[in-house]
């Protein structure tokens, strides 16, 4: 599966970037990168930059849930004589230092589909309406068809991010013609991340494992036409406790898969005394 270049920041990015055409600038929303393909079956292949998933890393499972439920297979097989050709690139956006509005913000951003058969990017306009036909959301556009002439890093001043209140973390500078290059924010995601209170897993399940959160995943659930069971329950909990709190797990050393066992309890007690309480109500 095709692996997507990293693009340079701006001050290492070569020179041909601003010296003609047009340029779009994109949301950099921070998080691990994200490729899939599609198989001509049907099976939806994921990884990485460096790897395709066997195991899913805790980080990336709820934006591979995402994907796999909105990602319209049929549409795509129709709309292309092989799917296995198309490989598209997006961000997992979870809290690696910047506190988005996590209900707000999608589980994934696409922001690149490359054509094999081509051996080229599909152009930045042509990307996000397929990212949008295939029922997944593109990453977000500051400014588009701007002239390189207009545009003057030294002036430029960070839009607002449109996933929390705040400065965006970055931009992503697209030359129509090709290249990209990262012009980042450093100030954002620099201020020091409150770490948990507690050691033992139990004991962070506990705090983590909020009514909040419960009452989003029994949402989530009834949304996608489930029924609500403690299983699908405890999944969702512990996969937007890993994508909302993942710099604050690793700052404190915790085991996540630990972690993992320690939410299924804490939510199926949860849960339990919900059903208790609601019945003492009759």
């Amino acid at each position: 599966m095709k692996a997507y270049p990293s693009p340079p920041q701006l001050d290492d990015a070569p020179e041909a970037l601003l010296s003609r055409g047009h340029l779009w600038l994109r949301e950099h929303v921070v998080g691990p990168q994200v490729r899939f393909t599609m198989e001509p079956s049907g099976l939806l292949i994921f990884g990485d930059r460096e790897q395709v998933f066997d195991d899913v890393p805790p980080e990336y499972r709820h934006t591979l849930r995402h994907i796999r439920a909105e990602f319209d297979r049929d549409a795509f097989h129709s709309a292309v004589e092989d799917p296995s050709t198309y490989v598209f690139f997006g961000v997992a956006p979870c809290h690696v230092g910047v506190a988005y509005d996590w209900e707000r913000l999608p589980p994934f951003l696409g922001h690149a589909i490359w054509n094999e058969a081509n051996e080229r990017f599909i152009p930045s306009d042509r990307a996000d309406k397929v990212f949008e036909r295939l029922n997944l959301t593109p990453v977000n556009t500051f400014q588009k068809e701007v002239n390189v002439r207009d545009f003057s890093p030294e002036q430029f001043e960070m839009p607002d991010s449109a996933w929390y209140d705040g400065p965006a973390a970055g931009v992503r500078i697209e030359n129509r013609s090709g290249g990209s290059a990262l012009l980042t924010e450093f100030t954002v995601g620099e201020q020091p991340t409150e770490q948990l209170a507690h050691d033992e897993p139990s004991a962070v399940a506990s705090e983590l494992v909020t009514d909040t959160r419960v009452n989003r995943a029994v949402e989530a659930v009834e949304a996608a036409g489930n029924t609500v069971t403690t299983a699908d329950v405890q999944v969702r909990i512990f996969e937007m406790i890993v994508r909302e709190e993942y710099v604050r797990l690793d700052q404190s050393g915790i085991d996540v898969e630990t972690l993992r066992s320690a939410v299924g309890s804490v939510v199926a007690q949860r849960l339990r005394d919900d059903v208790v309480n609601s019945e003492d109500r009759f």
